[in-house]
């Protein structure tokens, strides 16, 4: 099938980042990212009480690291709270897959972030002078996309930098995504497999396998009139073996159902919601979608440290950014209750989810944004107030 075009000029289809259709922003291209030394994991400073526990309020805990004053996406799905809930620990380390462009080393996430396996299957379009291979560096002007996700789901809290959902999740980043962007079905169903544990022909077993799979991205070259059946399978494995899909809604300002893995059953899929909690004009919407997180909109962007970014900091919107707070804070629930299934870590995630402003997301009834805005605190309470998943 002929190549899909570029979103908007800014990020390939498949990516699920930046682009907005109705704005046609253009982003610069960047060089190719040049592989650094992996750092040490920093070590987890304890966390701040913003103000003693009350009696009419929350206790919150605010991460002493430079970028928190202005990461207002974790405020809106109330993580403070939830961290409060947790102690500096944080609960067990949960390993989480970002089946993305690759690895990018960070000195945010140190050793847990872990450089997976590459599964582009075309050298041509691998731009790495070949094809599958045990090297998931990325490479291009799309490096920064997984990497950023890797860094929004696990920065440490360690008084510098960013502030990330959960600061003790390993993170193996999966490469998915060619050069340009672009995702081919056996690419991404095999990346699904072995990011969960399963067997893939041809490919080492994965020393590393996740218990959350986050996918801010949509296969390309196939029509988008539903599940792909090979996307379905593979989803199917994965949540059998134990792991949840989180994906991104895709940014077409589309019914969400038409997409891989987006469309696809037993898929907690993600829209973006702005900071005023409405559904941003780029953001798919629809029966597929489960629920809503921050993903921002053009000029109030998602705030993160990228190694590619100007400045080392980067703020992207679109449904990419939106689908990791889902993933960090599903990976906090594990910590805790590490038994739970793939269905009862999406039932608490919805069941918890805060209303939107007004009552729904976007004026529309059919642009709906599944059960709400992501409640961190609230899907956490959920959690360990059952003696499930223990």
């Amino acid at each position: 099938m002929k190549l899909q075009a570029l979103a908007c000029g800014v990020l390939a289809a498949a990516l699920l980042g930046v682009g907005v259709a109705a704005q046609n922003v253009t982003l610069p291209e960047l060089a190719p990212v040049t592989p650094l030394p992996q750092p040490a994991a920093p070590p987890l400073l304890p966390l701040v009480p913003a103000s003693p526990a009350t009696s009419a309020a929350p206790q919150t805990v605010i991460p002493t690291d430079p970028l928190f004053a202005r990461q207002w996406n974790l405020n809106a799905v109330r993580l403070p709270q939830a961290w409060a809930r947790l102690g500096p620990t944080h609960g067990a380390p949960v390993t989480v897959a970002v089946l993305d462009t690759g690895y990018v080393p960070s000195t945010e996430l140190g050793a847990r972030a872990v450089n997976g396996y590459d599964f582009v299957s075309s050298a041509a379009r691998a731009g790495d002078g070949n094809g599958r291979d045990p090297d998931a560096r990325a490479a291009g002007s799309y490096a920064y996309h997984g990497e950023v996700i890797g860094n929004l789901i696990g920065a440490a809290h360690d008084g510098r930098g960013m502030a990330g959902i959960n600061p003790q999740a390993r993170v193996v980043q999966v490469r998915v995504a060619a050069v340009d962007g672009t995702i081919e079905v056996p690419d991404l169903v095999d990346g699904l497999k072995w990011a969960a544990g399963l067997p893939v022909p041809g490919v080492p077993p994965n020393p590393n396998p996740a218990r959350i799979l986050n996918l801010s991205l949509y296969a390309d070259f196939i029509p988008l009139t539903g599940c792909d059946p090979r996307v379905q399978a593979a989803v199917d494995a994965v949540t059998t073996k134990g792991a949840l899909v989180i994906a991104g809604a895709a940014n077409d300002g589309q019914d969400a159902a038409g997409y891989s893995p987006a469309g696809c059953r037993n898929v907690l899929t993600v829209t973006s919601v702005t900071e005023a909690g409405t559904r941003p004009g780029y953001a798919n919407w629809g029966r597929a979608v489960s629920l809503a997180a921050p993903g921002g909109d053009t000029g109030r962007g998602i705030p993160a440290l990228s190694a590619t970014g100007p400045g080392g900091e980067r703020s992207p919107n679109g449904t990419s950014f939106a689908a990791p707070h889902a993933a960090g804070l599903a990976s906090l629930l594990l910590g805790v209750r590490p038994n739970l299934s793939p269905a009862l870590l999406r039932s608490y995630l919805t069941r918890s989810a805060a209303p939107f402003p007004g009552g729904r997301c976007d004026p529309l009834p059919e642009h709906s944004c599944g059960a709400g805005i992501l409640n961190a605190e609230a899907a956490l309470t959920l959690a360990l107030a059952s003696s499930l998943g223990k």
